[in-house]
């Protein structure tokens, strides 16, 4: 497979007057992928962090994801070949490519990212978001599902889409699944759920696990603590 370093598009876009990190993209708001990660695993910490602006100092363990992460972006830009999104997907429907850090975005369903890794060949799509261990968590899965409905959105491509995670650093793909009519439906629930909060239409949910809260970086600062 050819390794293509794909160009991000420009696009309109203006902030949100009160929530960080949310952007007003085509009237509609369009928040990080990645925070469905975040809400999986308690989604107070997103009123906490991009609400109420409190701010942390990233753990070891964000660091070190970082770190790993800029070297396995810089080690792939040295042998790929700069293309436009829709030139590495026309390129593939005959030819597989590899892609790193690809920019996708759904103005409908008011999402964007970065998708860690994802091969375009001519008989499937396989996109992959890059994991720390091994397990493959709820919040895990409803990230890179993500990542498949922006990426049908911007293509309305029709060969077979799959998710898949993938021990940071290593080949090892533990967890996949078809994106089918079937997860669409499940993580567009997500996704609304999302909006609804930032709507102010339902309350933002803390998380009832005390593990979950004693390893929580907002500990200190949330009123919901019961620590």
């Amino acid at each position: 497979m050819k390794n293509k370093l794909i160009l991000n598009k420009n696009y309109c876009k203006e902030k949100h007057p009160t929530i960080e990190g949310i952007q007003i993209i085509e009237g509609k708001n369009n928040f990080p992928i990645s925070w469905l990660n975040q809400q999986g695993y308690c989604e107070y910490q997103i009123y906490l962090q991009y609400m109420k602006g409190i701010k942390t100092s990233p753990t070891s363990a964000m660091l070190k994801g970082t770190s790993i992460h800029n070297e396995l972006e810089e080690k792939f830009s040295e042998t790929a070949t700069p293309a436009t999104f829709d030139e590495v997907v026309e390129i593939s429907k005959t030819e597989a490519t590899i892609s790193r850090e690809c920019f996708v975005m759904s103005p409908e369903d008011g999402i964007r990212g970065f998708i860690d890794e994802i091969w375009m060949k001519p008989t499937e799509i396989v996109i992959i978001d890059d994991k720390p261990g091994t397990r493959a968590f709820p919040s895990t899965i409803n990230q890179v599902r993500a990542y498949c409905l922006a990426f049908k959105s911007m293509t309305n491509d029709e060969r077979p889409i799959k998710g898949a995670l993938r021990k940071r650093g290593t080949d090892n793909i533990f967890w996949s699944e078809e994106f089918d009519e079937k997860v669409e439906k499940e993580i567009r629930f997500t996704i609304n759920r999302m909006h609804s909060l930032f709507d102010g239409q339902k309350p933002f949910v803390a998380t009832k696990n005390p593990n979950k809260c004693r390893s929580c970086r907002y500990q200190s600062y949330c009123e919901e603590c019961k620590l």
